[in-house]
């Protein structure tokens, strides 16, 4: 009979357990869902929270601020140090009156100038409450290049387009688009010959590191207009075909040939040499620079009849008007 009670008492005790076991189980599960629903609530509140503020937010800015017509723009100021017009730089802008001034985009617009060949630098500033003002750095042509193009008719035509310091490639403007005139004032450039003409693409910029006698031609022609040559003579060809030098030919009709280096020591010996002739009463017919010492002259006897008035009408001043 002990036997018999003992077994049925661990029975009793062991359901009694395994009814703790339940409930506490069953209390962990509750007490994890509570944890979890708060949590997912907490998480949906903030959530909602930060959207509904944020369109609060987007809101007030829009009525307040950025579709606010007291932001407007009526007046787009333009200054250039060049010759480009300014209803042109605005047009290039995107920017029109009646566009409100605080959700304008500024680097972008400074980008789409600044994508325009004939503009080196751009800076946009906005002046509260309806101004744009808009500075423009044009990039000034040193010399002309002659690309062909193919006319739809057939047969091909030469086009002018101009380089300036570091080797762009500049479409003439229209005189709509200048404040000047255009090609016609091409001919006050040197032209400079001898480039592929497959890579004379408007807006492309010259490797002048792999093209060497370009960026020697481009040099002399910086260092002729601080030299002493200037109303002495002009540029008005320059031949870079070969490797050495640069054959030159002046609006005089002299001929002169550069080395690709030093071009600023270069002039002053050419202008050396004028001195002499002047003193002779000679010009130069040829010289030829490239050679160090014992520099090869050709003289030209000055003809009497030639008056300094005659002389002065090839002298060449270069305008930035392209």
């Amino acid at each position: 009979m002990g036997f018999f009670v003992r077994k049925q008492s661990n029975r009793r005790l062991g359901r009694r357990e395994l009814l703790d076991v339940k409930a506490r189980s069953a209390l962990v599960r509750r007490r994890r869902l509570h944890w979890s629903a708060l949590a997912f609530g907490l998480s949906f509140g903030t959530i909602l929270f930060v959207y509904l503020a944020w369109r609060t937010i987007n809101w007030s800015l829009d009525k307040l601020v950025y579709q606010n017509p007291a932001y407007a723009i009526n007046r787009i100021d333009v200054y250039t140090d060049g010759v480009i017009s300014p209803e042109q730089i605005r047009q290039w802008s995107g920017v029109r009156p009646g566009q409100n001034l605080l959700a304008l985009d500024l680097s972008a617009i400074k980008l789409n100038l600044e994508r325009v060949p004939h503009v080196k630098l751009a800076a946009v500033e906005r002046v509260l409450p309806h101004t744009l003002r808009i500075r423009v750095v044009e990039r000034e042509p040193l010399a002309v290049v002659y690309a062909p193009y193919q006319r739809a008719s057939g047969g091909f035509e030469m086009h002018v387009l101009f380089l300036d310091e570091d080797g762009y490639v500049l479409p003439p403007l229209c005189r709509s688009q200048s404040a000047a005139a255009a090609t016609e004032f091409a001919e006050q450039y040197p032209v400079i010959v001898g480039i592929d003409p497959a890579e004379l693409m408007p807006g492309k910029r010259l490797d002048l590191k792999t093209h060497r006698n370009l960026k020697a031609a481009l040099d002399l022609v910086i260092a002729f207009d601080r030299s002493q040559m200037v109303g002495l003579d002009s540029l008005q060809r320059i031949d870079i075909s070969s490797a050495e030098v640069l054959e030159v030919a002046t609006r005089r009709g002299t001929q002169v040939t550069f080395p690709v280096s030093d071009p600023a020591r270069q002039l002053r010996r050419w202008h050396e040499i004028c001195e002499l002739g002047r003193r002779l009463g000679r010009t130069i017919e040829s010289v030829d620079l490239a050679v160090s010492d014992n520099i090869p002259v050709r003289w030209v006897q000055v003809r009497p009849s030639q008056t300094d008035h005659e002389q002065s009408k090839h002298n060449h001043t270069r305008r930035r008007d392209v």
